[in-house]
């Protein structure tokens, strides 16, 4: 996957998130962030990375965004793995 790739999933994402009136509130307030950090932060890898580990976190979800996009299950977890900061993930 490429970075410009895992952008495009992000951003896909993110504004799935959005739409979504049961996850929108969880997501801002998971993630601390709030409706004009949307915007404003979209393009920030760092956030993009955010989108998606949110959304990995329930295969639910996963099912539902990638469903709507014609996406594969497995496209958001590998998009995060090619944003900054998949190598800072510790499992220990």
């Amino acid at each position: 996957m490429t970075p410009d790739r895992a952008e495009m999933v992000a951003l896909m994402a993110l504004g799935w998130l959005a739409g979504n009136d049961e996850l929108a509130p969880l997501f801002l307030g998971s993630t601390g962030a709030g409706v004009d950090d949307l915007r404003a932060r979209a393009t920030d890898p760092a956030f993009q990375a955010s989108v998606l580990e949110f959304l990995t976190m329930d295969d639910a979800w996963v099912v539902a965004f990638c469903d709507q996009h014609g996406l594969s299950y497995e496209e958001p977890l590998r998009a995060r793995y090619a944003l900054p900061g998949a190598g800072e993930v510790h499992w220990t």
